[in-house]
């Protein structure tokens, strides 16, 4: 159907022989594999404890779960964002309260409106570095140690990306990575939970898993017999198929990045002549690592026809993303003030496709298409 998809996995051989390889050793559940995976990302990020987890949605619920998040309790957290961020807040308990972005260049959580939204109840603020870029993690961090608040990163957008020498999703108290189809990182399904508190660490690995002492490798390796529950606890545990494929993903990581960088770079300089879109982060020089890539069309454009037209030349775009505080259940639920940065963004932003099997004439062809588009 589509000539250029939204976005195409970039597996190969490589992949279908890992699966493989799990299969045939008879071991499919969260074992040997998993925990090289969860070594090599550990690495990577610089960080003590990395737990790989079902999905990106499992790690961010781990998070506020080992956190303590419960009735009442505030988390500021983005509107513009993927709804299992704030979907996991009401899953523990707690009340989301919605900060605006930053500007229609910069579409990270605003530090100033983060110090606004900060109440009595207030106890975490969950950021989301988004398309990669990542937030301006000083004045967060600044904010929270002032005002004794946790801080939540959800890294899903963003494995790889640096804030000033350091991998996001390692700067705040505990990262959340996902690592749906379409991430920088594709395992189909799966996500890792990282943080550097030991306490933090053993909260996680515990609810992981039921809330109990012993997992299954342990007690087939006879290490031993029996367990124990000694928390409460989720079955958010990971298959050694996917982590399999994580590992060859890893290998890939870092190139993909630079390749998604330099078609980002071509769009950059193919888009400037088409006067009814802007480019967010166009001025950015921060480390991302270019998960997607959106842009803005002028107030006069209409979003639906536009897409459309794309879609009639067989372009896949996206939407990131429809605010999270205007959704029917949030509507229902939430008390909130308007959030007019974010609102406009909602309106305007489409996504373009980006990936890394990409060509520069699949952007050219893009970019044709586009200067043909009349409103």
């Amino acid at each position: 159907m589509w000539k250029i998809p939204f976005y195409d996995i970039s597996y190969g051989d490589e992949e279908i022989d890992a699966v493989t390889n799990v299969i045939k050793s008879g071991w499919l559940t969260m074992g040997e594999i998993t925990e090289q995976f969860e070594t090599r990302l550990k690495d990577f990020l610089g960080c003590k404890f990395a737990y790989a987890v079902s999905n990106g949605t499992a790690a961010l619920h781990l998070a506020n779960s080992a956190l303590g998040i419960g009735h009442n309790d505030e988390i500021i957290c983005p509107s513009l964002t993927f709804v299992a961020g704030p979907n996991t807040i009401m899953a523990t308990s707690g009340k989301p309260v919605f900060a605006d972005i930053e500007s229609l260049q910069n579409f990270c959580i605003s530090p100033e409106d983060i110090e606004k939204k900060i109440s009595k109840r207030t106890k975490a603020i969950q950021v989301m570095h988004y398309a990669g870029f990542p937030c301006n993690m000083e004045a967060i961090s600044a904010i929270a140690k002032k005002n004794k608040l946790y801080v939540i990163e959800d890294s899903a957008h963003a494995i790889g990306s640096e804030f000033q020498g350091k991998k996001c999703g390692t700067i705040g108290d505990i990262g959340c990575f996902s690592f749906f189809s379409n991430k920088n990182l594709s395992m189909g399904e799966g996500g890792l939970v990282v943080t550097n508190n030991q306490i933090l660490a053993d909260k996680i690995k515990l609810m992981r898993s039921h809330g109990m002492t012993t997992l299954t490798l342990q007690r087939a390796k006879g290490h031993a017999f029996s367990y124990d529950v000694v928390s409460h606890g989720f079955n958010y545990r990971i298959d050694e198929m996917r982590c399999a494929l994580g590992l060859v993903q890893f290998k890939k990581l870092i190139d993909n990045n630079i390749k998604r960088k330099e078609l980002v770079g071509h769009y950059l300089k193919k888009l400037s002549s088409i006067d009814y879109i802007d480019i967010p982060f166009k001025n950015n020089d921060s480390k991302a690592n270019h998960h997607i890539f959106p842009v803005l069309l002028d107030q006069r454009i209409n979003r639906l026809k536009f897409m459309s037209f794309l879609k009639s030349k067989q372009i896949q775009t996206s939407i990131h993303y429809q605010p999270a505080h205007l959704f029917s259940y949030y509507q229902k639920e939430i008390e909130y003030n308007s959030l007019p940065v974010t609102e406009e963004v909602g309106k305007r932003e489409v996504t373009l496709p980006l990936y890394p099997t990409m060509t520069f004439d699949d952007i050219d062809y893009i970019v044709r298409i586009m200067k043909q588009y009349t409103n």
